[in-house]
């Protein structure tokens, strides 16, 4: 079986029927100055938590940068963003409860050490221009440093991307291929809208350097800016012919910068999986299927699209925000998704968008006028803020309602 076929395969082997949300949330850990903590300091922290509560240590380059305890791991992102992910469940509650327990560990332990979580899009002290990004050092990750060159060369802001930015990710389930596409399709229409819903700015008038016209959604405008080559809407996803095969050859043919394999990771610059494959420097036939696995896992990780294929859909478009809101993104979200009826009403009064560009038209008007900009059927991205609350409302049972005052 070829990689291709083993992206192909991973997609598909993601078909279920449960109707499970995952949680990711990034948070900046910063002392009373706004300045990050360093990474020696928190990669030993992390080893000491983690040993504690008998979770399983994950190491890189031979650092400890996160674990998993069974609910929920946590992880380290290029400039120490801390992230924690929490296991899928179709209760909104119990995804809360892991989160708060997450805090009730953690909160204590950095306000001793003089550290606070801090949730938003984009580092305070960068925001508000008091810092740059090339004054914040990345963790010692081989993979960040490669990164790191590489975007540089590729777009405006990928030293803003990966130094001082943090979101809030959502992933929910799909039934079959079919359902894939519809989900996805929707969802990227919805996205400007979820955009500015879940922006969560410092100051309501900062703006990216050379941009003073587009003061909303600063994050995004660092990730559309980074890398046309594994940025923006998933490619083809629009096709008549899209599908599990046509996601797959996308991911095949994204450029992959780093490959880490076998505890190796190495510097590949532009090629692709498929490069390498034709190269020989991988090959299915050579490794077993736990790491077939893993390298496909690696290939889908480094396309970073606003939303991503996995054995889910993995929905990326939102600022770090605190847990309240946050639950309140997740209750909307599966208002939405895991109801067929809202899924019929929301296709049918946004079958005339038809194209990314016509999505991308939506977000760039919105990132000058913010909720007041008028893009789908000559409505504002508030009155389709309000629109969704209501439809994902009837899409929950009563006792999940009360999320949505959050949202």
């Amino acid at each position: 079986m070829s990689f291709l076929q083993d992206i192909y395969q991973y997609m598909k082997n993601g078909e279920s029927e449960t109707e499970n949300l995952g949680l990711e949330i990034e948070h900046f850990v910063v002392d009373e100055t706004g300045s990050q903590i360093p990474f020696d300091e928190i990669s030993s922290l992390i080893d000491t938590v983690g040993r504690a509560m008998g979770a399983e240590i994950i190491y890189v380059d031979g650092h400890p940068v996160g674990y998993y305890n069974g609910k929920y791991s946590i992880s380290l992102e290029p400039a120490c963003q801390f992230e924690i992910s929490v296991n899928p469940y179709s209760s909104l509650a119990e995804i809360e409860s892991v989160y708060r327990e997450f805090l009730s560990v953690w909160e204590p332990l950095f306000a001793r050490r003089g550290y606070q979580l801090v949730t938003k899009g984009n580092l305070p002290l960068v925001e508000r221009g008091v810092i740059s990004p090339d004054q914040i050092p990345l963790s010692p990750k081989k993979r960040y440093q490669y990164m790191d060159a590489y975007f540089r060369e590729s777009g405006k802001y990928g030293k803003y991307m990966m130094r001082a930015s943090a979101s809030t990710q959502i992933s929910v389930d799909y039934k079959s291929e079919a359902d894939l596409i519809r989900k996805l399709r929707l969802l990227q229409k919805i996205s400007p809208v979820l955009m500015i819903m879940m922006e969560n700015k410092t100051e309501a008038a900062s703006t990216l350097p050379g941009v003073s016209d587009r003061p909303h959604l600063l994050r995004i405008q660092e990730w559309d800016d980074l890398d046309p080559s594994r940025t923006g809407f998933f490619p083809g996803s629009f096709d008549a012919d899209f599908g599990y095969q046509k996601a797959a050859d996308a991911v095949y043919h994204t450029p992959l910068i780093l490959l880490t394999d076998n505890g190796a990771t190495i510097d590949v610059g532009s090629k692709t999986a498929k490069d390498l494959y034709q190269e020989r420097v991988i090959s299915p036939e050579s490794g077993d299927e736990a790491r077939r696995e893993k390298l496909v896992e690696h290939f889908l990780s480094m396309g970073f699209f606003h939303f991503r294929i996995k054995k889910y859909i993995e929905i990326r478009v939102a600022d770090s925000v605190p847990i309240d809101r946050a639950m309140g993104y997740a209750a909307l979200l599966k208002g939405i998704v895991y109801s067929e009826h809202n899924l019929d009403a929301l296709e049918k009064q946004l079958a005339d968008v038809t194209e990314a560009d016509a999505i991308q038209e939506a977000v760039h008007k919105i990132e000058k006028d913010g909720m007041q900009a008028v893009i789908y059927c000559d409505m504002t991205a508030a009155q389709w803020a309000a629109r969704l609350i209501e439809l994902a409302r009837d899409g929950l049972a009563d006792d999940e309602r009360e999320y949505l005052c959050h949202v």
